[in-house]
């Protein structure tokens, strides 16, 4: 089994710049603690803040394909 099997995989679209009145990268719609601890989370926690950003994203009115405003 490879060191990445059951992983999550991250939600960076490589637009990576923080909006300064949400607190959210205008990319991925995670905050910066999110972004930081990627990482180092176990995959519930990351599938927690998948569901986490589709919230976000339908209450700033974008569709799950929306990548930035």
């Amino acid at each position: 089994m490879s060191a990445l099997a059951g992983r999550v995989p991250s939600p960076c679209v490589k637009i990576c710049q923080m909006d300064p009145v949400l607190g959210l990268c205008i990319g991925c719609r995670r905050t910066l603690q999110e972004i930081a601890n990627w990482l180092e989370l176990p995959p519930a926690e990351q599938l927690a803040i998948l569901r986490r950003i589709s919230e976000r994203r339908r209450r700033l009115g974008e569709g799950p394909e929306s990548q930035a405003i």
